[in-house]
């Protein structure tokens, strides 16, 4: 994958709102799913337009693929970074919702987030309280298609003087690239976090991104 060409891509949407203004529906998802097979940002605003130009909902749905695909590039890039790391195996099946790959044969799902507002205490204390802020997550994003109570790894991204451009900070790949590779130098599974949820055990982890 080339991180430079899609970090330029994945800028461009950063002049354009983020507003999803509803909840992921199988509907919109059906309609939006050309953003798998389109790389270019220019090649994403040309499909919206001539997919709903005319549709009453057009404002909806430009919204919703826009944020679908800037945060599908993201993930995938994401994914492919991990990957690319010697102590890192991709999971054969690329559709399993439950696994994206297996660090020390580890099997891991990975989600990139903004710290929630949800949370409702201080960076520094979910720092220091990490275990705490893990089961929020769990029980907090687990209505929506990936989430589950399985392992999973999840990338925090965070923009300490300007909160309300966290989300912009999944656009920095190459600075993504070099936060995850010096988690998997120093990976050790004796520090994950382990709960028991659904009748099993769920390791998982907060890789954080600052900035």
């Amino acid at each position: 994958m080339n991180y430079n060409l899609l970090e330029k891509e994945l800028k461009k949407r950063l002049d354009f709102p983020y507003t999803w203004g509803r909840k992921q529906t199988d509907d919109f998802d059906k309609q939006t799913n050309f953003i798998y097979k389109t790389f270019l940002f220019k090649e994403l605003i040309e499909k919206i337009e001539s997919n709903f130009c005319n549709n009453l909902k057009y404002n909806d749905l430009k919204n919703y693929a826009l944020n679908r695909w800037f945060n599908f590039w993201s993930a995938k890039a994401i994914e492919t970074i991990f990957c690319e790391h010697k102590n890192v195996t991709a999971h054969k099946n690329s559709k399993d919702k439950y696994t994206d790959f297996y660090i020390s044969t580890i099997p891991f799902d990975h989600k990139t987030t903004v710290f929630p507002k949800g949370f409702s205490k201080s960076v520094p204390y979910a720092v220091e309280h990490k275990r705490e802020l893990v089961e929020w997550l769990y029980k907090n994003q687990s209505n929506q298609k990936r989430e589950h109570f399985k392992n999973r790894l999840f990338i925090i991204v965070l923009n300490f003087s300007n909160p309300t451009e966290n989300w912009k900070l999944k656009a920095e790949i190459l600075w993504l690239q070099k936060i995850i590779s010096t988690y998997l130098s120093t990976f050790d599974a004796q520090n994950l976090e382990s709960f028991y949820f659904q009748n099993q055990v769920v390791k998982s982890d907060i890789i954080w991104a600052i900035k």
